[in-house]
């Protein structure tokens, strides 16, 4: 997956890094892309994104078709159960998979 982060890698990078503007997708693409499918719960899917820290899933169907992508602002329009906030939580703790340390 390509995101806003992959652009900022290549922005950052100096020439030296062996990374520029004509780095390609596949260089700093995330290639373990998490997802979930279009008929998880919500609750499930909030739960999974704060275990390995991401705000935002591509969901598939269950044929892996890409339908759209799910956030969590998206799920907090629709959250009664306070699972959004945990999320949020369980994201901002230090370590998950796209932490900027180390």
């Amino acid at each position: 997956m390509y995101t806003a982060r992959s652009r900022a890698q290549v922005n950052v990078t100096t020439p030296a890094e062996g990374k520029g503007p004509d780095t390609s997708v596949r260089d700093v693409m995330t290639e373990d892309v998490k997802y979930c499918y279009e008929d998880d719960e919500t609750e499930d899917v909030a739960r999974n994104m704060a275990d390995i820290q991401v705000r935002r899933l591509p969901v598939l169907t269950r044929d892996k078709r890409l339908v759209g992508i799910i956030s969590l602002g998206d799920m907090a329009v629709s959250d009664g159960s306070g699972r959004v906030g945990e999320a949020v939580a369980g994201i901002s703790q230090p370590g998950g998979q796209h932490s900027q340390t180390g």
